[in-house]
């Protein structure tokens, strides 16, 4: 199961820019201010890349984000 766990969080989210769940993660809990999703993936955005090459993983991405805000 934890294996599991790990494997989840350590997932690509962004394969053309090598993203991971948990480089999302870092980023929110760095810029802990965000009250919208919007902004804060537009910081994510910045700070990793995500979503700049082919932009599929974009609703992942916004997904993910609001995710882990509502956590």
């Amino acid at each position: 199961m934890e294996e599991q766990m790990a494997s989840a969080v350590n997932r690509k989210i962004c394969n053309c820019k090598n993203v991971s769940y948990n480089d999302v993660v870092k980023v929110l809990n760095d810029n802990s201010n965000f009250s919208q999703v919007e902004a804060a993936f537009q910081e994510v955005q910045n700070v990793t890349g995500c979503s700049t090459g082919c932009g599929g993983c974009h609703d992942e991405i916004m997904r993910t984000i609001s995710e882990i805000m509502s956590l």
